[in-house]
């Protein structure tokens, strides 16, 4: 039996992968979904204002560490990969595989607000206007998404380099989308890098959404075969 911790990305709690978790559960794993501090619907304006990435790593490592959780794997969506770069940097082994599932892969130094392009950028700054230190989500979308902590887009990672030792690293490239993704070049530089298995499902963002059967096959290791490209 394997665990899988989900992290979210912007703007959403657990509920955005409750498609995922029962077909995990039915595998035979255990399965946690985190909504991150900021993101709870009774967090209070200054839980959301101070919360940033190392809140959301420790929320991950806190996780951990209540469970009596020795191995994992981390799936992280979106700005979620950032989250689980950070805690798997500092959760002293316990991690054997990352699943960036269309999520930033950070190196040392870099932030979502970084790592991003000026589409997000912009639309990060119009969307923190409002109160400077939440960003609204984008209009349309699901209604229960919250205003997200920007100090999380803008705070640098500092990697202290035991993520190397990660013995398992996925990207999931999601090529519905490719008119606005973000993460075109960060496929392309992990195709070329041997440390990386890279995947490719026909889906738009929120492949847990639209196709949350794939996902999880490829969590499972069921896919690997048919959705990758890159290193095998």
């Amino acid at each position: 039996m394997a665990t899988f911790v989900l992290v979210p990305g912007g703007w959403h709690g657990s509920w955005s992968l409750e498609a995922v978790v029962p077909l995990l559960e039915r595998a035979g794993h255990a399965v946690h979904a985190l909504t991150l501090t900021g993101l709870r619907p009774d967090d209070d304006t200054t839980t959301v204002a101070t919360a940033n990435l190392d809140t959301h790593a420790d929320d991950v490592l806190r996780l951990l560490d209540r469970a009596h959780i020795n191995s994992a794997t981390l799936v992280g969506h979106s700005y979620g990969g950032m989250v689980i770069a950070a805690a798997a940097d500092r959760a002293d082994g316990r991690i054997p595989r990352l699943v960036h599932l269309d999520g930033y892969v950070p190196r040392d130094g870099e932030s979502c607000w970084s790592s991003t392009t000026e589409r997000y950028r912009e639309a990060f700054a119009a969307g923190a206007a409002t109160t400077g230190y939440a960003v609204r989500p984008p209009d349309g979308g699901d209604p229960r998404r919250r205003p997200h902590p920007l100090a999380s887009f803008l705070q640098t990672i500092r990697l202290a380099g035991t993520l190397s030792p990660v013995p398992r690293r996925e990207f999931v490239y999601c090529s519905g989308w490719e008119d606005r993704t973000p993460f075109s070049e960060l496929r392309t530089r992990l195709q070329a890098d041997p440390g990386w298995h890279v995947h490719d499902l026909p889906t738009g963002h929120d492949a847990m959404h639209e196709d949350p059967e794939a996902v999880a096959a490829l969590l499972l290791g069921e896919r690997i075969a048919d959705a990758s490209s890159g290193n095998p």
